[in-house]
């Protein structure tokens, strides 16, 4: 059958079925500035190619309407232009392309970085690649979708969590589960698996409110892991921003199974009270630099989709190749059309923006960060995407790419400077008090002066990116061997430990030592002021033998090893979430004030919402919070549940030593709710004028207060 297109409408984006002039059929809107033609190649059962050209441009969207076509209809893009790479352009009609806006992708993506763009001349120019590649290219498929927003709809409600009561989850699809021996071997490593019995049984004891998860967007193995015989196990290099990534389905040949169990799985975390965030990277595409294979954007329109330097090179702000440029309209388009997606179709409910920076660099400003730049501020005044969750990685690997304390009002983000300094304190590199104290309270220096509260502060110890919890504390270098990049990769200063030995250890006082920190790093992040974020893994002591860059290994190394779980630190952390729901004094949605009734010098008087003192029970002074030698102190906080008066004043002791360190207690009588160094969490012990500390370690005292 031979179509011909009429007119259609620009949009929306990517092919959608609808009625066009009293018609069936699909209308298919393509962005593409710089294109002279753009053909619609249509695929049938055998794979025979019929090519339609698109009816024309409405301001760079071309688009066409196709009577008679139906939902399965495969389909792919040709689009032709000038090839002159100095100017950006990098047309080439012998390539076939995927639709940015495809919501379902049929075929192999498992080579597609081998993919060759150009070839050189006699002169050592770079000419289009003559290869018609249709036949190794995965083709999108129409979908229904209005079904799939109906679908969507159905999903239960988000749980009305409350900002201060987020504690998030950073969890790896498959490596989550892959190991676990509670969850039935079937489903282990997929999202049904997320949704499973034991693990629903595991967040709420962990006190997990969010669950976060990397990246699930189909992508694409680079080609230098393809050499290797690697994967990128962590995904962060996307092909189709609106497609789950099959290969954690049951059924990964059924795109529509794979699309319902995701679905499920959002569903039922629902029902149990759990929000799902999903690791988003829109800062680059699966493309990477002029090397890489063109598979979408850089056929459409390479010099609208990436940010360009004057010469037609990739200015590489993510350290992959590219970076999208987000100061073009279209391309914030796409990124609010697949944002939008994932709320409406899936049920999703935020999203953490992989290097965020990226999308706040400003064409109009030298690619330099802006806060007010066009997509970050697309995303804020969205009616969809308003009111989920927005969290940043607020940096790229690009001068002037570290932006952490930038990002407007209604955005969190990812605070390394409480993940490094509170390293720092406890496993015996320089730092003072008062570097720890500003950031067990929020970070003020960082949020306060835009009007956002402390739980704009995302706090994390570990994330996937680098060492673990159990491998902070026990190697001081990265073992990235098995990468295949001679350890070159992954961060080389870590801020880590090791207690004498380099990994594996049995020496007793080695693995006493490594425990004690591993109980003050956790019971640091669950008392700290802020939104906590906790590695999946941590709370069981899963390492990774030291390797601190697991993107690409998919298998033991990184899946968490339930069958060794360190039950001790696992008690130790439900205590902690336990502690925190228990007492708002360690989730205090508003800053700090101090103390109006405390001088420096003088002993501890009730009144105020904190003050803070040194091991012999005074305030402490101006030299005691730069002092780096005596770094323990202790502080006590006076607030209740939202408007509601303190019903307790809640102590918290701070030892990093390996002393035993005498605290002086403020009168009264006072109950030791949590002590790290010793094994009974949640012990009650009456307490009074000092208590012994056994370091390093974090003391919780309560005492009621008299109404």
């Amino acid at each position: 059958m031979t179509h011909a297109c009429l007119r259609g409408q620009p949009w929306p984006m990517g092919a959608t079925p609808m009625t066009w002039e009293g018609q069936e059929g699909v209308n298919l809107a393509v962005f593409s500035r710089h294109a002279t033609a753009m053909h619609w190649c249509l695929f049938d059962a055998k794979g025979e190619e019929e090519r339609v050209a698109l009816w024309g441009s409405s301001d760079g969207v071309w688009h066409g309407f196709l009577p008679g076509l139906q939902v399965g209809q495969l389909y792919g893009l040709r689009a032709e232009g000038p090839w002159n790479p100095g100017a950006g352009h990098r047309f080439n009609p012998a390539k076939l392309l995927i639709d940015p806006h495809a919501r379902e992708l049929v075929g192999s993506v498992a080579k597609l970085s081998n993919e060759v763009t150009f070839v050189r001349d006699a002169s050592g120019n770079e000419t289009p690649d003559p290869q018609d590649n249709a036949a190794r290219m995965p083709k999108a498929r129409v979908i229904d979708l209005k079904r799939e927003l109906a679908t969507g709809a159905a999903i239960a409600p988000p749980p009305l969590v409350a900002p201060e009561h987020t504690v998030i989850y950073e969890a790896h699809v498959r490596g989550l589960t892959r190991l676990h021996p509670g969850v039935p071997e079937p489903i282990r490593g997929t999202y049904a698996a997320l949704a499973s019995e034991p693990m629903l049984v595991h967040y709420k004891k962990v006190g997990i409110t969010t669950l976060c998860l990397l990246p699930v967007h189909l992508h694409v193995d680079e080609k230098h892991l393809l050499e290797l015989g690697l994967t990128n196990y962590w995904g962060y290099n996307t092909l189709g921003f609106f497609v789950p990534e099959p290969g954690y389905a049951l059924a990964p040949a059924d795109a529509q199974a794979v699309r319902d169990e995701f679905r499920v799985m959002v569903d039922q975390l629902h029902r149990h009270g759990i929000e799902v965030v999903l690791d988003v990277v829109y800062n680059h595409t699966a493309e990477g630099g002029a090397g890489g294979p063109t598979l979408s954007w850089r056929g459409l329109d390479n010099a609208s989709s990436y940010a360009l330097g004057g010469d037609g090179q990739y200015l590489n702000f993510t350290g992959t190749g590219n970076a999208i440029n987000a100061g073009e309209q279209r391309m914030v388009q796409l990124v609010l059309d697949s944002l939008r997606w994932w709320v409406q179709a899936f049920g999703v409910d935020g999203f953490r923006f992989d290097l965020a920076a990226t999308l706040g660099r400003d064409p109009a400003l030298h690619h330099q960060f802006n806060r007010g730049a066009a997509l970050l501020t697309a995303m804020a005044q969205d009616p969809v995407l308003a009111r989920v969750k927005r969290i940043a990685e607020p940096w790229d690997v690009a001068p002037g790419g570290y932006q952490l304390g930038a990002f407007a009002q209604g955005w969190q983000e990812w605070n390394d400077r409480f993940r490094d300094i509170v390293r720092m304190y406890w496993l015996g590199h320089e730092c003072t008090p008062g570097q720890m104290a500003r950031r067990m309270t929020g970070s003020d220096d960082l949020f306060a002066d835009d009007g956002r509260s402390p739980l704009a502060s995302v706090n994390l110890i570990t994330a996937h990116d680098g060492f673990t919890l159990a491998d902070v504390t026990a190697y001081r270098y990265r073992h990235n061997e098995a990468n295949g990049e001679n350890n070159r990769d992954g961060h080389g200063d870590n801020h880590s430990a090791n207690a004498g030995v380099e990994g594996p250890s049995q020496l007793p006082a080695v693995l006493k030592q490594r425990a004690a920190w591993r109980r003050a790093l956790l019971a640091t992040l669950f008392l700290a002021q802020g939104t906590p974020q906790l590695l999946a893994g941590d709370e069981i002591g899963n390492s990774q033998q030291g390797n601190n860059n697991g993107y690409c290994q998919d298998n033991a190394t990184s899946w968490l090893d339930w069958p060794n779980a360190d039950d001790a630190l696992a008690s130790l952390t439900f205590a902690l979430a336990a502690l925190r729901k228990r007492y708002p004094a360690f989730r205090h949605p508003r800053w700090f004030e101090g103390h109006p009734y405390h001088e420096a010098g003088h002993p501890y008087t009730p009144g105020g919402d904190i003050a803070w003192l040194r091991p012999d029970g005074v305030a402490m002074w101006d030299q005691d919070w730069n002092n780096p030698w005596e770094r323990s102190f202790a502080y006590v906080i006076e607030v209740g549940e939202g408007p509601a008066p303190a019903r307790e004043r809640v102590m918290v002791l701070l030892h990093p030593g390996a002393s035993v360190l005498p605290f002086v207690l403020p009168d009264g009588a006072w109950r030791v709710a949590l002590d790290t160094s010793t094994s009974e969490w949640g012990e009650q012990r009456a307490q009074s004028e000092r208590y012994e500390l056994a370091g390093p370690a974090i003391c919780v005292l309560v005492q009621d207060i008299a109404p």
